[in-house]
């Protein structure tokens, strides 16, 4: 080989578009499910949506592969799965080609808790049941009975649940570090929502995608009033009451960056959370009549509504007016909320079927009007 031939730059990657997100709860998910439905339209691809009039795959149930609409009829044809699930290895991959990457989002179970409360105050009998987070949290024993199992998963260790496991566990040595090695079996990598530009970074090179594709406006965010402030016995009395959670966010905050370190580096790193940053404030200028999210009250546009849950105050966005048609159509997809989104996608992919009434105006209901 002559020396010239030698420094012929390396085969650029394919972006992968065989992808499985675990959608956890309160972790910035509704972020990255808007990513991965963009993702999918941007390449055609075919998403595995829930069955029917289910606005998620059979949640809290254990996930069936029937869950998805279509499944007898499609197989093992299905591109991205995204949508809210309890991980259920075998009957994914039912549905998802061999080569998927799989990968999934924790946060610090301090916030996690936090936000919980907030958002399902009205549906948890643990939650209902006591005055604040603080006041749960000071002995939630009191509040969490076994026999409302079903209805307070979202009380404890909820993301234990979500990856497929007891939340209720008890948490002993041999039993963690099993599970904890299972799931970095079944997952190819686990996101920080606490480090979520640094994330979208990371999957970026994980799945060879552009930077356009990991782009982002913060979704189902809530107002700051509605926030709970935490006591410092309650910050420590989560770490306790959700260990598991606890545990598997330790573990996975020490393998986040240490891969950070192995494959991207700090220093590129940085450089391109600073790209994503200034390309998102770009988007923001272009797209947005506020530069930032906007209470409930404030969205002009009913079809751009959140929904909305407990005491949170759902944030959304109101759009400039006078875009042209393809910038227009760019910033309704950034802030489009997850329902409406998944209504849709499932109106465009199964044209036949009846309609998912998400109870929300919608802003297109069919490829032709965008």
């Amino acid at each position: 080989k002559s020396p010239k031939e030698l420094l012929m730059p390396p085969t650029p990657c394919r972006a992968r578009t065989n992808v499985m997100f675990l959608k956890t709860h309160k972790t910035a998910s509704s972020t990255v499910l808007n990513i991965m439905f963009r993702f999918a339209e941007r390449y055609n691809l075919t998403v595995a949506l829930p069955a029917g009039e289910l606005f998620h795959l059979g949640y809290p149930r254990t996930f069936l592969a029937h869950f998805v609409e279509d499944f007898k009829v499609i197989g093992q044809n299905y591109n991205i799965m995204c949508n809210h699930l309890r991980f259920n290895p075998s009957e994914v991959q039912k549905v998802m080609a061999a080569n998927t990457f799989y990968f999934s989002i924790l946060r610090n179970p301090i916030p996690l808790m936090e936000s919980s409360y907030v958002y399902y105050k009205e549906v948890v009998p643990a939650f209902k049941s006591s005055k604040d987070v603080n006041e749960y949290l000071a002995s939630p024993r009191r509040y969490y009975q076994p026999e409302h199992y079903r209805m307070n998963i979202y009380a404890r260790n909820i993301m234990w649940f979500d990856f497929g496991y007891d939340n209720n566990a008890e948490d002993n040595t041999n039993y963690t570090q099993a599970i904890l090695k299972e799931i970095e079996q079944n997952f190819h990598l686990i996101l920080i929502a606490d480090y979520f530009d640094e994330s979208m970074i990371l999957l970026k090179h994980a799945l060879c995608w552009d930077l356009d594709d990991v782009i982002y406006f913060k979704l189902n965010s809530r107002s700051q009033d509605t926030v709970q402030t935490l006591t410092l016995e309650s910050k420590e009395r989560i770490k306790a009451w959700c260990s598991l959670d606890w545990k598997l966010y330790l573990h996975f905050n020490q393998s986040f960056w240490r891969r950070i370190k192995e494959t991207i580096g700090l220093k590129v790193l940085e450089e391109e959370v600073d790209h994503l940053r200034t390309r998102q404030k770009e988007l923001m200028e272009t797209c947005l009549l506020e530069q930032e999210a906007v209470g409930k009250d404030h969205i002009k546009n009913k079809a751009l509504l959140p929904y909305q849950s407990g005491t949170a105050n759902i944030l959304g966005y109101n759009l400039k007016k006078d875009l042209d048609n393809r910038t227009l159509r760019m910033c309704q997809r950034l802030v489009m909320p997850e329902l409406q989104y998944m209504s849709y996608l499932y109106s465009v992919q199964h044209p036949h079927k009846k309609r998912k009434g998400v109870g929300l105006p919608l802003l297109w209901t069919s490829p032709q009007e965008r």
